[in-house]
């Protein structure tokens, strides 16, 4: 039986973009170690060429044919992440892949902050904290979503009040 010839680095990431968005630096990321593989085969056979140059050349198609766009990542990743994580988790997360959300993505995740964390945090705790200990742990839980520091306070305070519909704060 002959042995199956290794997909091009094109098929490859046809393949994961099928699956989901990703952004460029995580497609070169993923795609390297297969072009370095490929090149050592190829200089094997007396063909020398650099992993990063076709890597480069495989994103740029991509990106010219629209497979690959970093504004469609940005929105799918915000699309994901908006119901169960912050502000600052979501914009940590885009910075790590060099990217930031425009004006209005930023916008609208900042107005809706509060009633993303109120809705995370009442899906977490039945009621509110009765001791300190209790109001510590849910306000790390919030914050650890990457909420800001002042929703997580309006959240529990309103928790405590039980004003979960009204922020006259």
């Amino acid at each position: 039986m002959k042995p199956a010839t290794p997909r091009s680095l094109k098929a490859r990431a046809l393949q994961w973009l099928a699956q989901r968005e990703h952004s460029r630096v995580e497609m070169q990321r993923k795609l390297l170690p297969h072009a370095r593989a490929q090149a050592a085969q190829r200089e094997a056979d007396g063909d020398a060429a650099d992993p990063m140059a076709r890597v480069a050349e495989v994103l740029d198609w991509l990106e010219a044919n629209r497979y690959l766009s970093q504004q469609r990542f940005v929105e799918s990743r915000i699309h994901v992440r908006a119901a169960r994580h912050g502000n600052l988790r979501i914009q940590q997360e885009l910075a790590q892949h060099g990217l930031a959300p425009d004006a209005d993505a930023a916008q609208s995740l900042k107005a809706s902050e509060l009633d993303r964390a109120r809705e995370v945090w009442s899906r977490k705790f039945d009621a509110p904290a009765a001791d300190a200990s209790g109001r510590a742990r849910q306000a790390r839980f919030l914050t650890g979503r990457g909420f800001s520091a002042e929703t997580v306070r309006r959240v529990l305070r309103e928790s405590a009040r039980g004003l979960h519909g009204d922020d006259t704060d």
